[in-house]
């Protein structure tokens, strides 16, 4: 790491002022949008999608801070990344209060829920979900593999990925996955497999994250959820073999839960 003068701290604050600036506007706009939600709920769940993407860009120029921390001063900031993980998280947060952090159910259990949204067009939804992913995807990576933060983030993608589902339509997609002729084909079958996709990787991340680190139940518990809630996707495609390996998969892991559990107690 080079050492850090004051010409290069000065060059590296000149070059963040209009960041901190956009960053500034974003956070006031944000208290003023709540301050309307407070004040009358009508209308509050679009302001919280509106609220999502903001929070989103500010997260990439927390990010964008850390990357010019990187270039004129060697170093990595720790305090922007910061900012940007505790702004990611409350991105997902907005979305679970909109729609359902629910991971395992059926589509009807939260229907209600997106169906306030439902006049936002599917590319829009999948526009600010891949958004997201990407915001996640570079701010873990910015901290790097070896981070504190490592197996915090495991819990962050999965609620991402839980939100992710909730904003995709079931029944849109039992309907037009399989029919090119309709409008939104495409960014359904696009949609539902980054869908399939994020529950599968949480799945992997959480039973991981039970073997290599916590040994905590409700990892192991988690990991078999996600599991469960891509099942129901293949279930919904028709995918009957897909769906039945998934069921396995997840008796298999359930099996192992259960004895760690019984040697843990007998221990």
């Amino acid at each position: 790491m080079a050492k850090i003068t004051t010409r290069t701290r000065e060059e590296f604050e000149a070059a963040c002022e209009s960041y901190r600036l956009k960053i500034k506007s974003i956070n006031e706009k944000e208290k003023s949008v709540l301050a309307e939600i407070l004040k009358d709920s009508t209308g509050a769940e679009h302001k919280k999608l509106v609220l999502v993407d903001d929070m989103l860009n500010a997260a990439s120029l927390y990010i964008a801070i850390n990357g010019l921390s990187e270039t004129i001063l060697d170093t990595k900031n720790n305090e922007a990344l910061n900012e940007a993980r505790k702004i990611l998280y409350k991105a997902v947060i907005y979305l679970e209060e909109v729609l359902s952090p629910i991971v395992d159910a059926p589509f009807s259990d939260y229907e209600e829920r997106l169906a306030v949204v439902a006049d936002t067009p599917i590319e829009k939804r999948y526009y600010l979900v891949r958004k997201l992913g990407l915001a996640i995807r570079l701010m873990s990576d910015a901290f790097g593999a070896n981070s504190k933060w490592r197996w915090s983030f495991v819990e962050l993608q999965g609620r991402y990925s839980a939100v992710a589902k909730n904003f995709l339509d079931m029944k849109q997609v039992g309907r037009e996955y399989y029919d090119p002729n309709t409008k939104d084909y495409e960014i359904v079958v696009s949609y539902t497999r980054l869908v399939k996709k994020l529950l599968d990787r949480s799945a992997s991340e959480f039973r991981d994250k039970y073997e290599l680190s916590s040994r905590r139940l409700d990892d192991m518990r988690a990991a078999i959820n996600f599991l469960s809630a891509l099942r129901r996707i293949s279930l919904v495609l028709n995918e009957r073999d897909e769906a039945e390996d998934i069921k396995k998969k997840a008796a298999v892991w359930k099996e192992k839960m259960d004895k760690d559990q019984k040697e843990g107690t007998s221990n």
